[in-house]
């Protein structure tokens, strides 16, 4: 190990999002030495991708709303399958992180009275997102940037972790490189916390950045931690179809929250095409009128485009699929209708949404004040993750914590738009709480010289095969067959020929080369996330198969219904002693009393 350069700290963060953030500013304020470690640059982590804003039961613009409701509108949108205590906690005390934003310099959008605005989101009851314009991520991160630079963290800027290192059945630290010029690092702690998001560069078609290569869902796996309903993949109804460029890239809710129409090549509004019956009343002869009739007076304009993601997605889906399609692949979605009802409505649009206004007019040389967008589902969220308790966000792996994306339980089967930034903010802070106290009560684990070695070795190995295969390629042909098979409409068939397929990927992996040397090697980097990615791509595939029934995200088109025999369990993952990948299904323990009393009084 002494060829290495070796770093020592009370608390790792590898991530520097909202929860990795959040998680070294909290550890820091329990008195323990912190290291971030981080992919990208500080400041560009993806959470800055996060648009439309952050859900809290403030109850700013309708006083109805309360963590109660927060509580019951997270469950009924995950169908129940969430982690409860988190979901209570996470809508108990998001207002209060809202708050500690606001009081650490965030410039929320305000109501006249001068409270912070709030807007409606799919699938929230009562207008609930706290934001700042359409760029509320970017806010978030600029705040808690700018907050933690102070509190004596140190940071690692361009760094990727391969390997958590272990002192029997504890994490003792972290094994990465620089990416700049290939150097080695070791980093030894008392507890690591995981905040590296989500999976979405395993697909083709993604909002995620570069550096979304399922890094923490793996590391985590590979040294025992397990992984719960990795099945349940979002799909965000409306990306950038066009030009293939772009292809992908969020449009945020916001725009539908802000009332944007959702409309086939027709012009027709298709979603009230296809309206759940718990959303409509079934007496009524026009769809419209019967969607206006269970939403109340107060929300009657309400529309069924901000109805929850998985249901949006699948129904863009249908149009194109019926040939009802926008030129390109998508549909159209429409914000400048609003015209028609404000004399002011192109300045209100670049207000509300500056962001979207510039993406479209520099990308696509679409003015969205004058003409509609076209969009199309892409991959954007995981709500499977690393197992954790839901008071401490610890996994089943002594002094290994998770936060945000990569941690899994609060969402159940499928994300409301919102909860994420709040997520990350709510289980960051207590991932970093706890991650510190558990450094202080057992300190820091010792480091195997031998660990350390297979890591670098490992790290090394693509350079031993000069001539094997680009690894652009192999990962390439991943995202494609990812796609195709494990995306929005799943059948046994084309999953368990995805699980097949990454066999030989694996073995294609495993002869990737690389030339030239370890500084500025983009190559090298794409070569070492390969692991990673067959290894979330394995775990998506495998729980989509035993999940025979269609569940939040989740849409079997050979199992079409929900299935109560699968109500009732979580899928987990775990590594075998063989190597091997696991999956087990795992009964959820009954509602508290108290929790399961909200759901009844709220219907």
């Amino acid at each position: 190990m002494s060829n290495f350069t070796t770093h020592e700290f009370d608390v790792i963060v590898i991530g520097a999002g909202g929860a990795g953030l959040r998680a070294a500013i909290e550890a820091s304020a329990q008195g323990v030495s912190v290291g971030l470690i981080c992919k990208s640059l500080l400041g560009k982590a993806h959470t800055v991708m996060a648009e439309g804003g952050m859900a809290a039961a403030i109850g700013n613009v309708d006083d109805r709303d309360n963590w109660r409701v927060h509580f019951s509108d997270t469950m009924r949108g995950g169908q129940y399958l969430n982690n409860p205590r988190m979901a209570e906690l996470h809508a108990k005390e998001a207002p209060d992180r809202v708050r500690e934003l606001e009081a650490w310099g965030a410039l929320f959008d305000r109501t006249k009275d001068g409270k912070i605005l709030q807007r409606n989101f799919g699938g929230h009851r009562y207008p609930r997102l706290a934001h700042v314009g359409d760029r509320t991520g970017l806010e978030m991160i600029r705040t808690l940037q700018d907050y933690g630079i102070h509190q004596g963290i140190e940071v690692f800027m361009e760094h990727t972790v391969t390997r958590l290192l272990m002192d029997g059945d504890r994490v003792a630290g972290a094994f990465g490189y620089d990416r700049e010029l290939g150097r080695f690092r070791v980093f030894r702690a008392g507890a690591v916390v995981l905040a590296t998001g989500g999976i979405g560069r395993a697909f083709k078609i993604t909002s995620n950045s570069w550096e979304y290569t399922g890094d923490g869902h793996a590391l985590a796996y590979n040294v025992g931690a397990e992984l719960v309903d990795m099945e349940f993949v979002q799909f965000h109804p409306t990306g950038m179809v066009w030009p293939p460029s772009v292809k992908g890239i969020l449009v945020t809710e916001g725009v539908r929250g802000e009332g944007g129409r959702l409309v086939n090549k027709d012009g027709r509004r298709f979603m009230f095409d296809d309206i759940p019956d718990l959303y409509k009343n079934q007496t009524a002869t026009d769809p419209e009128e019967g969607w206006r009739y269970v939403t109340g007076d107060k929300n009657a304009n309400r529309p069924p485009e901000l109805l929850t993601r998985d249901h949006v997605a699948r129904c863009i889906v249908r149009e194109v699929r019926e040939g009802r399609g926008s030129p390109h692949g998508g549909v159209f979605l429409d914000i400048a209708w609003i015209k028609e009802k404000l004399p002011n409505a192109e300045e209100h649009i670049k207000k509300k949404l500056p962001s979207m206004y510039h993406q479209f007019k520099q990308l696509a040389n679409v003015d969205i004040t004058k003409e509609p967008m076209e969009v199309g589902p892409t991959t954007h969220y995981v709500m499977g993750g690393v197992r954790v308790d839901g008071d401490t966000q610890m996994s089943n792996v002594p002094g290994l914590f998770a936060a945000g994306e990569v941690a899994g339980g609060l969402h159940g089967a499928n994300r409301l738009g919102g909860n994420s930034l709040s997520d990350l903010v709510v289980f960051g802070k207590r991932a970093g709480e706890y991650a510190a106290a558990f450094a202080k009560d057992k300190g820091r684990g010792a480091l195997d010289e031998s660990q350390v070695n297979d890591a670098a070795t490992e790290a090394l190995s693509p350079f031993d095969r000069p001539s094997g295969e680009n690894p652009y390629t192999i990962q390439h042909d991943l995202q494609d067959m990812m796609q195709e098979r494990v995306g929005i409409v799943r059948t046994e068939a084309e999953m368990a020929a995805a699980v097949d397929a990454l066999g030989g990927l694996r073995q294609r992996a495993a002869g990737a080369g690389v030339v030239g040397n370890r500084e500025y090697n983009p190559g090298w980097h794409t070569a070492l996330d390969l692991a990673n990615l067959l290894t979330v791509s394995e775990a998506v595939a495998r729980c989509g198969l035993d999940r025979q029934e269609s569940r939040g995200a989740h849409f079997r088109e050979d199992f079409p219904a929900k299935d109560e025999g699968h109500a009732h369990h979580n899928t987990i993952v775990s590594r075998g002693d063989d190597g091997s990948m696991r999956v087990r299904r795992e009964a959820r323990n009954p509602l508290p009393e108290e929790l399961d009393a909200i759901i009844k009084e709220m219907g």
